[in-house]
């Protein structure tokens, strides 16, 4: 899943930018609301991180710009802890959720969890698909009730898909969320790694639909 963080306090964007990294999101970062509303309305991204004190742009006008183009992707807001007003107007501007400055780590990740999830129709951090289990609190997989070792970016392909479960999705869909913007998009990696992944799943979970992508599906349903 990729993520955008908006922060413009060099520390606390560094720590964001590394815990999120650590949690296995591709995050790319902005320092000030330009930049963050450029990103936001250029890159798809599957949640984003702001802060609503930006320098030239503040957080509010960039969810307001973001939210009247049509984008739609959650929108965590980082507010200080006595400015109510601050979120209110986050909410009315668009915002799926708050964080209290100063705040826990752990609990910027456990809301983060919580509106990907919530964006793609989930009730719980454990995603199913017949024999298969990802949680993606823990960031593990269980297949017939045995764990495997997947690497960082066998899981994040792992669980985008079973984000998605049941849609067909695209081999540019799939590199647009996987990896930040300075991948190389004509790369084949994806291929190797849906491969890669396919064998250590060893169940008919995981589906090649010629000329349109990927999908996972439930073994009675597989095409």
């Amino acid at each position: 899943m990729r993520l955008l963080v908006v922060e413009d306090d060099p520390d606390i964007n560094r720590q964001l930018v590394t815990a999120l990294q650590d949690s296995g999101y591709v995050v790319d970062a902005a320092s000030d609301g330009e930049e963050g509303h450029y990103l936001g309305e250029s890159e798809p991204y599957d949640a984003v991180v702001l802060d609503l004190g930006l320098p030239i742009l503040d957080g509010v006008s960039v969810l307001e710009r973001w939210r009247r183009a049509g984008k739609k992707m959650p929108v965590l807001i980082l507010t200080a802890r006595d400015r109510w007003s601050d979120k209110v107007a986050g909410f009315d501007a668009g915002a799926d959720d708050y964080v209290a400055k100063p705040f826990h780590m752990e609990e910027v990740l456990a809301r983060v969890r919580a509106l990907l999830r919530r964006s793609a129709g989930h009730a719980t951090s454990e995603l199913t698909c017949g024999p298969v289990s990802l949680d993606t609190k823990s960031a593990r997989v269980i297949v017939n009730g045995m764990a495997i070792k997947l690497t960082s970016l066998e899981f994040r392909l792992l669980a985008y898909l079973m984000h998605h479960k049941g849609k067909v999705v695209s081999r540019t869909e799939l590199v647009e969320h996987l990896y930040d913007q300075d991948f190389d998009r004509d790369s084949n990696t994806v291929e190797v790694f849906v491969g890669r992944l396919r064998k250590k799943l060893g169940v008919e979970v995981l589906h090649t639909i010629r000329g349109m992508g990927y999908c996972v599906t439930e073994p009675d349903n597989a095409a």
